[in-house]
């Protein structure tokens, strides 16, 4: 089932710290991807949430005598293919085996997928070229910079199946987020409930944090809210606000 409109828009609202409590509620401890961050560091940048479905390649080791710079002259080469087959609106996540020793991709491919609409790209490996990728109005997440071309290390194989990024596993169509803290996967036949729990637990945090930083509260009795008064003011915290 293709990610409801209306669950995207939430998950645009809300944090990968946030999503991982809702998830660990329902059993699930492994689904931030591990060592990947922003490749634009600027804290100040205004991005907003990276969201939408996994759209996947799968790297394996390179062996050299298949995997030849000459092989980017082959059309179908499953790199270049599935840049062009990732879905508008879908997050490409490519699974390079924890190593950034070599580049998943450039900004030249990168820049692509932003022009064919999709929502961000995520890999457990480096990018080259990572400042220009940097300087796009994207999402781009990665572990490091890594100039040289993925030839040398990695041999891009499947496309949209599943794999392990950064040590979660990946389904296609798969909701992934992303934040300034990193990158977060959620099964996609939870994505709704998840969603409607994430923007709830943010309006209480939201109220948390403005009584502790205003009012001097203690976060005994408020965080959790075990104090009937804690539930009482957010309600009434909460209709001030149209949360």
């Amino acid at each position: 089932m293709p990610l409801n409109p209306v669950t995207k828009a939430k998950l645009m609202t809300v944090s990968t710290a946030t999503l991982c409590t809702a998830l660990f509620k329902r059993g699930l401890r492994n689904q931030f991807i591990q060592d990947v961050r922003p490749v634009n560091t600027d804290i100040t940048a205004k991005l907003p949430n990276m969201v939408g479905e996994a759209f996947t390649l799968r790297y394996i080791p390179a062996r050299e005598d298949l995997n030849p710079i000459t092989v980017f002259q082959d059309r179908n080469h499953p790199q270049r293919v599935a840049v062009e087959q990732c879905p508008p609106g879908a997050v490409m996540v490519f699974d390079s085996r924890k190593d950034a020793r070599a580049a998943s991709a450039g900004s030249i491919l990168v820049t692509r997928l932003m022009v064919r609409g999709a929502a961000g790209v995520v890999t457990d490996g480096g990018f080259r070229d990572a400042p220009e990728i940097a300087a796009l109005p994207f999402p781009a997440y990665h572990a490091r910079p890594s100039a040289p071309t993925n030839l040398t290390l990695h041999q891009a194989l499947d496309i949209n199946v599943p794999i392990g990024c950064g040590d979660v596993a990946v389904w296609p169509g798969d909701v992934v987020v992303g934040d300034r803290e990193g990158v977060f996967v959620i099964p996609a036949h939870l994505a709704d409930e998840v969603a409607d729990e994430a923007v709830e637990m943010t309006a209480f945090e939201d109220f948390v944090s403005d009584m502790v930083l205003n009012e001097g509260r203690s976060i005994l009795g408020l965080y959790p809210p075990t104090e009937q008064k804690s539930k009482d003011d957010f309600a009434v915290w909460r209709k001030a606000r149209g949360r």
